[in-house]
């Protein structure tokens, strides 16, 4: 429909991600999936480019990439290649980059889309009516649409922006169907974390719930991301697990899929998070899942359905929850099951393209009308 309002024309789209498409970060393997989904659908009236906004180097020298968006973004609309910026933004130093980006958007008179993705932003954008907080109020009122991954982040948003309440779009992020058969653990059930490794996520929780599984020698375990890998290391070492747990540090997509396949179990024990990729590749995979009720996670696990959920920092729970499915068999599948069920539902990548080029159009589209 949105098609023909546009009377056939393409809509042009510029993406703004933190290192592009082939970071590491949750936000650019989204982009990453979303530009390869794309490409595989080969969707005719959108143009789209992914392009950096911050680079994979040192902070300080964010600023080029930014800049380099904004020469671009310029540039594209001299071409009148430049309907839509879709800006991808999460806390602290990706707001004020977008900040400038979205400012020059509108100096160009480009729509913009945000795309929240921050997994403390409650705790960062602050209600206290400061200028930084008036300041991200403009940002998200200003905006064509807002896209949200979850029920609580769209309250939030509105909560904190009211005049853009009637933009909010609750998309979940989305992954593909694993392209490799899973085949599990074998005789020792695989638990599987991905994810930076530090405190946010709840690793040194992780560790303390895996040693005091110890005495069952039915489990091996893999805690595969950057971050603090040698500390990590070390307090294995120092709990005796070295030769059960295995940290093998940041993984590429291949490796990913290869741990996915060989699990039984994903973990994430995470104190914040917005919408956790890693949990959703573990459903599409059908693992028994064992996170945390934080951020948008109770929109997709419902607790003993399609997985557990246990108390952020709560060691005697996760230890709980995962000595279940260790020595449950016919849990792990019934949970794995459903799990896999709701991604096929609600988290494939196929609806997810779809209704982020449905908000492009109608962002062009509106723009355009305006225009007239």
């Amino acid at each position: 429909m949105l098609q023909r309002l546009i009377h056939n024309r393409k809509v042009h789209v510029l993406v703004a991600t933190p290192s592009g498409v082939s970071g590491q970060g949750g936000i650019d393997r989204i982009m990453g999936a979303l530009k390869q989904e794309f490409e595989r659908q080969e969707i005719a009236d959108i143009d789209v480019r992914f392009l950096a906004s911050r680079g994979s180097g040192h902070v300080r020298f964010s600023i080029f990439y930014m800049v380099d968006f904004c020469l671009r973004m310029l540039a594209a609309r001299l071409a009148k290649r430049a309907d839509v910026i879709h800006i991808n933004i999460s806390v602290s130093g990706s707001t004020y980059r977008k900040m400038v980006i979205a400012a020059c958007a509108r100096l160009l008179s480009i729509p913009y889309v945000l795309h929240l993705h921050g997994a403390q932003y409650e705790t960062f954008w602050k209600d206290d009516r400061s200028f930084m907080s008036r300041r991200i109020e403009a940002l998200f009122e200003r905006a064509g649409r807002v896209i949200v991954l979850g029920g609580l982040w769209r309250d939030f948003v509105a909560s904190r922006a009211p005049g853009a309440a009637g933009k909010i779009v609750i998309v979940p992020n989305a992954t593909a169907v694993p392209s490799l058969a899973r085949v599990g653990g074998g005789d020792h059930v695989h638990i599987l974390f991905l994810g930076r490794i530090g405190d946010r996520k709840g690793v040194p929780q992780l560790l303390d719930a895996l040693h005091r599984m110890e005495p069952s020698k039915s489990w091996r375990a893999t805690i595969a991301g950057d971050g603090d890998v040698e500390a990590a290391r070390m307090r294995t070492a120092e709990l005796g697990l070295a030769e059960r747990i295995t940290l093998p540090g940041w993984v590429g997509p291949d490796e990913v899929a290869s741990l996915i396949a060989s699990a039984d179990i994903l973990v994430l024990p995470s104190f914040a998070e917005n919408l956790p990729v890693s949990v959703i590749e573990g459903m599409a995979a059908g693992l028994a899942v064992v996170t945390t009720p934080v951020g948008a996670v109770e929109d997709i696990i419902t607790n003993e359905q399609s997985g557990l959920l246990v108390p952020p920092g709560d060691v005697a729970a996760l230890t709980e929850a995962l000595t279940r499915l260790v020595e449950n068999p016919a849990l792990r599948a019934r949970l794995g099951a459903a799990a896999m069920a709701v991604h096929r539902e609600r988290l494939e990548l196929a609806p997810f393209v779809g209704a982020i080029c449905d908000i492009w159009r109608s962002v062009a589209l509106k723009a355009q009308s305006v225009k007239r």
